[in-house]
């Protein structure tokens, strides 16, 4: 693969970012703490019980989730997705080059990539975000202002939706027509009948490998039915734009300069944040079920998740902005960078290791792990994920999925391995 003169070049490590790899690493282990709940196929009203099943532990671990896990940590991933479009086109422009075709090539090798993902995990969100990404594109020309207002304005903007669905199910069309293409693409691939969750837990509790592989291609329209339905289509979008202006304005370069504005985010996110966040953890604990049936209740948790989630994710970063500040926290935070850097290889083998404990056909642990024992399992996967990345990136200049995606997106295969350069 060639590099087309003219073309950006990609980003040298020693320019990247620290205090985003380090929050990129952040990030990744709250996604998958989240996403274990969807490997693990836990349900609080199983009734079943077992070493790994703690009923009142698991309980509060859950809501504990629900109030400090839940949405957070995607949320801070789309600031980081904005935030790095941002600082190559800033990089592009300093240099009198335009980043917008590399931009758009490295998002469509996402969308390859993504789709593969998809054949492992059907909870990809790599090909979500590039299909978003390629929407912020047109959107980078507001103003800082005008991204940082579009984009609150999409992040509440779940609230009217909701009320309008509940008002008109017809505007429910696309996640109905999903969820009813993705069961009649089951059907064909399964060859049973497969009507609830717990038909389909019990399919995938039995299924050899290829099986279920299979289920993950229904899998994408169910994905996406769900994705519709819960808007996060405005909320990721949203935090892109918030993402980009933060990127573009050169914010995090003079953090002394902007303390006042992160304390303010900070102070919203314990005022409006975790208030919002208790309440959104109430309704998902006790009431999920409404917020399905499209009433009243459904709208106060959506309600609860606009004011609570971005407020406390921004809340998040803000704080660790400002911790980073410390040299000696800077130094352990650090620890972190490495898992960030190779985040995308990191992700995706995150998403072999939950398959190969949870599935069928590897471990066959669903059902029968809950929030405390998953939780512990997490922190654990993540502590090898850091030791793996530190050596990876004693040896190596990227991960290995980073390696092919930029290879791919300049054009060029890039030296992977340290002290080694082309020419």
């Amino acid at each position: 693969m060639r590099e087309t003169t003219g073309f950006l070049h990609p980003t040298a490590s020693r320019e990247r970012e620290l205090f985003m790899d380090v929050l990129r690493g952040f990030a990744i282990l709250g996604i998958f703490i989240a996403n274990l709940n969807g490997f693990s196929w836990y349900s609080p009203d199983a009734g079943n019980s077992g070493p790994w099943l703690l009923p009142k532990p698991d309980h509060i671990m859950a809501f504990i989730h629900h109030m400090f896990i839940e949405g957070k940590f995607y949320s801070i991933f789309s600031l980081l997705f904005g935030w790095g479009i941002a600082l190559q086109m800033k990089r592009a422009a300093d240099k009198g080059m335009d980043a917008v075709p590399v931009v758009r090539r490295r998002l469509g090798w996402m969308l390859l990539f993504g789709a593969i993902h998809l054949m492992i995990w059907s909870g990809d969100i790599v090909f979500f975000y590039a299909l978003l990404g390629f929407i912020l594109l047109p959107m980078r020309k507001l103003s800082n202002k005008a991204l940082v207002i579009t984009g609150s304005l999409l992040i509440l903007s779940p609230i009217a939706l909701y009320a309008a669905k509940s008002k008109w199910p017809v505007l429910n069309w696309p996640a109905g027509f999903l969820f009813e293409t993705g069961g009649k693409i089951q059907g064909l691939l399964t060859g049973v009948a497969i009507n609830t969750d717990e038909e389909f837990a019990t399919y995938l509790k039995q299924a050899n490998w290829w099986e279920a592989i299979k289920t993950n291609i229904p899998g994408f329209f169910f994905r996406y039915g769900y994705l519709f339905f819960v808007s996060r289509i405005p909320k990721v979008l949203g935090m892109f734009l918030i993402g980009y202006a933060l990127g573009r304005s050169g914010f995090y370069t003079n953090i002394r300069q902007h303390k006042k504005i992160l304390y303010i985010v900070i102070g919203t996110g314990i005022v409006i944040g975790l208030p919002a966040n208790y309440m959104l953890a109430h309704y998902m604990t006790y009431n999920m079920g409404d917020y399905w049936q499209l009433n009243t209740v459904g709208l106060y948790q959506t309600i609860a998740y606009a004011l609570g989630v971005a407020p406390l994710a921004l809340a998040y970063v803000a704080a660790l902005m400002l911790i980073f500040q410390a040299k000696p926290a800077a130094k352990v935070l650090s620890i972190l960078a490495p898992v960030g850097k190779m985040a995308f290889s990191n992700y995706l083998l995150q998403s072999i290791i939950g398959s190969i404990v949870f599935l069928g056909a590897g471990f066959g642990y669903m059902g029968e792990v809950g929030p405390v024992y998953y939780t512990i399992f997490g922190m654990i996967v993540f502590v090898f994920q850091i030791a793996l990345s530190h050596w990876w990136l004693r040896y190596f200049n990227y991960g290995p999925i980073e390696y092919l995606w930029r290879s791919a997106t300049y054009k060029k295969w890039q030296p992977m391995r340290k002290g080694y350069s082309t020419i």
